[in-house]
């Protein structure tokens, strides 16, 4: 197969910086996939303006590759076809979740080309027996399919600590156009803003902050250090976030508060930074770094049904729930923080899509 290139309209949609929600997957309540809710959540997330989604990743489940329930495939094309229904901005990234060994690596790959993806965001978890320098030759037969978007995934959840030298070769694979750091670690996420400005590439990678726990301080910091007698300065871009599958309507608003922010000198940045610890506290009754991020999906799908859009928070493994407290701590949050939730925007958006999905 030969490599794809990403558009060089969407590169530039890339580098800008724009909101990607990591998108989730609805079940119903045998736990079967619900289309027509799955379309539904695909149809929200374009409406609310963001510039694009991810799906087939953490947010999603990994458990949809099991052969016994085998949805990757069916989420990855039923995403690809509402946005081809309702989709206004051409310029729409879709990001597909891409993992597991590198043959079956290249197998999503090419599922994620068959359905007009622009780029595979690739986990490297459950891949701890590699060395790094086999992990950097597993991403480089990926890239010769399709453009990278890169993945540093918290160990807690799976992922590994990978080294500053990792990052630097990793810079330098030509079909990687973006990274996500979701290390949840200031020291772990600097190796990579760090490497990718000591590489040869520093201006063709966009960096977006995948640290749920400190969205508005990752997009608000910029990066410099004196390499070779000049000084290169590097930014987090964008966001491509479970915590975004959430309120996404809101996070647009937010992301085009930080550009305009520093656009005007940083002069609001004291009132962004205020929201931004708002905004974590959020996240923490999400995602429930209380009971080591155990009921981080199911706390997503939880504000999802509590909107209308989906019909339960159930997940595919019958033993993943809120944790205890965990539904005190999320009513607590939306009560605290209104001004943070799109409830209205949803509602309005499901009173005007009353026929697509109804029972």
């Amino acid at each position: 197969m030969n490599k794809q290139e990403l558009a060089p309209d969407k590169k530039k949609k890339l580098l800008e910086g724009t909101v990607i929600p990591a998108h989730p997957l609805a079940l119903d309540a045998d736990r079967k996939l619900d289309e027509k809710r799955q379309r539904q959540l695909t149809a929200y997330y374009l409406a609310t303006g963001a510039g694009g989604i991810a799906i087939g990743v953490h947010s999603t489940q990994f458990a949809i590759r099991d052969p016994k329930i085998n949805l990757y495939e069916r989420v990855l094309e039923l995403a690809a076809d509402e946005i081809g229904l309702k989709v206004v901005d051409a310029l729409f990234l879709k990001v597909a979740g891409i993992c597991g060994t590198t043959t079956q690596a290249l197998k999503e790959a090419a599922i994620a080309r068959k359905y007009g993806y622009d780029l595979g965001l690739v986990s490297l978890a459950g891949l701890n027996s590699l060395s790094e320098q086999e992990l950097i030759e597993h991403i480089k037969r990926i890239a010769e399919v399709i453009p990278i978007f890169g993945f540093y995934l918290q160990p807690s959840v799976g992922g590994r600590i990978l080294s500053y030298d990792f990052w630097l070769k990793f810079a330098e694979i030509r079909n990687v156009h973006a990274i996500k750091v979701a290390s949840f670690n200031r020291y772990q996420t600097l190796d990579v803003v760090r490497a990718v400005c000591h590489s040869s590439r520093p201006q063709d990678i966009a960096l977006y902050t995948g640290n749920d726990d400190n969205i508005v301080a990752d997009l608000l910091t910029s990066y410099t250090f004196p390499i070779m007698g000049k000084n290169i300065t590097k930014q987090f871009v964008g966001g491509l976030l479970g915590h975004w599958a959430v309120w996404t309507q809101k996070a647009v608003e937010l992301l085009q508060e930080v550009k305009q922010c520093k656009t005007n000198g940083y002069q609001n940045v004291a009132q962004l930074l205020t929201k931004g610890t708002q905004i974590t506290d959020m996240n923490a009754a999400i995602f429930d770094p209380a009971h080591d991020f155990h009921g981080c999906i199911p706390g997503i799908h939880e504000v999802l049904r509590k909107q209308g859009l989906l019909k339960g928070r159930w997940c595919l493994d019958v033993s993943e729930n809120l944790s205890e407290g965990q539904l005190a701590e999320i009513d607590r949050v939306c009560k605290a923080y209104p001004q943070l939730t799109d409830d209205a925007f949803v509602e309005k958006f499901l009173s005007t899509n009353p026929t697509d999905y109804d029972e």
